[in-house]
């Protein structure tokens, strides 16, 4: 085979893996969190992970604010319901939109832009990962 053959073949075949992080590996460090057991509640049909940014800022709740009541659930909830229907009207591997959610130690609601990805997984299989905008 010739040496141009080979490069449009595998033009990474002669590299050096320096480093792999997988998806299970980061669900496993805490950096996403898996959620989709409730995602499929929801109706996606792939895995779902929040990035633990997403989670710290629009999940996660601190019981101690008695007078809102909000909890985990309802808050992942509105993040995933979001996602949903912002991927059903978008084309693409990627949708942008907004989720209103009461910051932990606030009293007011604020919106928040989150962005979802549908990629490969580590074994190439569909899945879904929602992120702030900067975050990849």
């Amino acid at each position: 085979m010739s040496d141009l053959k080979k490069q449009i073949n595998d033009p990474f075949e002669d590299c050096t893996v320096v480093s792999i992080f997988t998806r299970a590996q980061a669900i496993s460090d805490g950096i996403l969190i898996d959620v989709s057991k409730q995602a499929r509640d929801l109706g996606f049909r792939y895995p779902v992970a929040v990035t633990d940014t997403i989670w710290n800022s629009c999940i996660n709740w601190d019981n101690e604010q008695e007078k809102i009541h909000q909890d985990e659930s309802g808050r992942l909830y509105d993040v995933l319901w979001m996602a949903m229907l912002m991927a059903k009207r978008t084309k693409g591997e990627q949708a942008f939109f907004d989720v209103y959610r009461v910051p932990n130690g606030k009293s007011l609601p604020c919106p928040v832009t989150l962005k979802s990805v549908c990629g490969p997984g580590d074994q190439g299989e569909p899945v879904v990962t929602i992120m702030r905008p900067w975050e990849d």
